[in-house]
């Protein structure tokens, strides 16, 4: 059996569910409001605690990479994963809603980085950009599977079923795992977790990684705050969809981001054979991302499902930064060095996804729903935010341009 059928296969399984999970609250918030009395703020906190849960076990969950491996580590956390979900389709209040949510997230928390170490302990660097793309494009498949599919599920089960059959799917995704991908103890760390940590400090302190650090925080930060969740409610109440319509365009969002995972790897890797620096390439994507980030603040609503595509596909180039954080450092320290970015940007999603909640609460509801003018305020804060990020990133970007 190859390498893509015992490594890039389970692991692109895993981090499906793992996108999944993360953005399905967009389709299935309005179920879970309407049967578990939430206000902006409360379905914001409920959400946002995946990202939470996720992003504060990310420097342990680098130590355990290096020390144990991806295999065992992400076989192991999606069990917790699966009780999450479990939980999650038994709540009958938000504390048991908060709750079950975290636990999907620590679950789930090591599905991106462990497969971008299980790539680096088994591909050769000039392949990491397309095969870290074919990952993150079975997340964004993931996040397509969370729109319309689970808008259609809805049909003959409840939300409440979704999230069992995903618990279901997670636990058998462990086993999978569990069984399949080979263990490979080369780039393993052997130190004490006291050095391991203090590798993690030395990552912190690099010019390099704090040159990159905001601007990909604020980018990918945002996309994943909005897409996981405001994106449905801004289709609803300035686009004026209904619900086959935000379904909709939701999907197009998520098969835009699926498309862009698989292309901006691709065309990464094509652009390398010309010298085309790696974070050249991310910096065009970022900006594409925050054009189509303010046009949904200034409330263009001509073609949704077209600003919808463009937003998917250009917020998907954000994690080529995960790419250049990897390179940089000798293979022992890559789970490490991969979590403490994930940290942060885990972070900066959270504290959107519920900062965002609270400003569109400053508005009283109209209907069902927010005046369009709280969602632009709202939109236009991680804009300027983005822009500003990027600035700090320019210095560097051009470094590598002249030094290509």
């Amino acid at each position: 059996m190859n390498l893509a059928l015992r490594v890039l296969l389970p692991f692109s399984g895993g981090y499906f569910l793992s996108y999944l999970y993360r953005t399905v609250n967009a389709v299935l918030a309005p179920n879970i409001a309407a049967d578990i009395a939430l206000d902006a703020g409360a379905l914001g906190l409920m959400t946002g605690m995946y990202l939470l849960a996720f992003g504060s076990f990310q420097l342990p969950l680098g130590v355990l990479l290096d020390r144990f491996g991806p295999r065992r580590v992400e076989a192991a956390l999606l069990v917790f994963a699966a009780m999450g979900a479990a939980l999650f389709a038994t709540a009958e209040h938000a504390g048991t809603l908060i709750l079950g949510r975290a636990l999907v997230g620590l679950g789930v928390s090591a599905c991106l980085m462990a497969s971008i170490k299980a790539n680096v302990q088994f591909y050769p660097p000039r392949r990491l950009a397309l095969v870290n793309g074919i990952i993150l494009f079975a997340g964004g498949l993931g996040a397509v599977a969370a729109t319309q599919p689970v808008q259609m599920a809805l049909g003959f089960m409840d939300w409440r079923g979704v999230f069992w059959v995903l618990s279901g799917l997670t636990l058998a995704m462990s086993v999978v795992l569990f069984v399949t991908v080979p263990e490979k103890s080369a780039g393993a760390s052997s130190g004490s977790v006291l050095s391991q940590l203090r590798g993690v400090a030395d990552i912190c302190r690099n010019p390099d990684f704090l040159r990159v650090m905001p601007a990909t925080a604020m980018t990918l930060g945002s996309f994943m705050a909005i897409q996981g969740l405001w994106a449905g409610p801004w289709m609803r109440d300035v686009a004026g969809l209904d619900g086959g319509g935000i379904a909709q365009a939701l999907m197009m969002m998520a098969a835009g981001m699926a498309l862009g995972y698989l292309l901006w790897g691709v065309v990464t890797d094509m652009l390398a054979r010309f010298r085309i620096p790696l974070l050249a390439v991310a910096l065009f994507g970022m900006a594409w991302y925050v054009a189509s980030l303010a046009a949904m603040a200034l409330g263009v609503v001509v073609i949704p499902n077209l600003l919808a595509a463009s937003f998917g596909f250009a917020g998907a180039s954000t994690a080529l930064c995960y790419v250049v954080v990897a390179q940089s450092v000798p293979p022992t320290m890559s789970g490490r060095a991969t979590t403490s970015l994930n940290l942060i940007i885990f972070a900066a999603a959270f504290a959107l996804q519920w900062g965002l909640g609270a400003v569109i609460n400053l508005w009283p509801k109209v209907g069902a729903g927010w005046p369009a003018q709280a969602h632009q305020l709202a939109l236009a804060i991680p804009t300027i935010l983005s822009l500003a990020a990027m600035a700090w990133m320019g210095p560097l970007v051009g470094r590598h341009w002249r030094n290509r």
